[in-house]
């Protein structure tokens, strides 16, 4: 794999983790980061698979923990995304 393709999978992998902070489902990330930072939803689902491949537990405490007074509403996830992104540096070793 050329280093513009593994630049480009921990991008997606830093976004991922960003989403994952601000409690949001695979559906949720895989929807915000194809409208925000223009990401193919199949690329967020294969990064994110690989993702729960590796941190199992994490993962599985993960979906136990989420509930729906804990989320935020889809206006402050919009904006969270946004800046999340233009705060995102091109390469997430930056």
């Amino acid at each position: 794999m050329g280093d513009s393709s593994q630049s480009y999978i921990r991008l997606v992998q830093h976004l991922i983790e960003k989403c994952l902070i601000f409690k949001m489902t695979k559906e949720e990330c895989m929807v915000a980061l194809s409208k925000h930072a223009n990401i193919k939803p199949v690329i967020t689902s294969t990064v994110w698979n690989e993702l729960e491949k590796e941190n199992k537990e994490f993962f599985e405490a993960y979906a136990q923990s989420q509930s729906k007074q804990d989320r935020m509403s889809e206006e402050e996830t919009s904006q969270m995304i946004q800046k999340m992104i233009s705060d995102s540096p091109k390469d997430p070793d930056e």
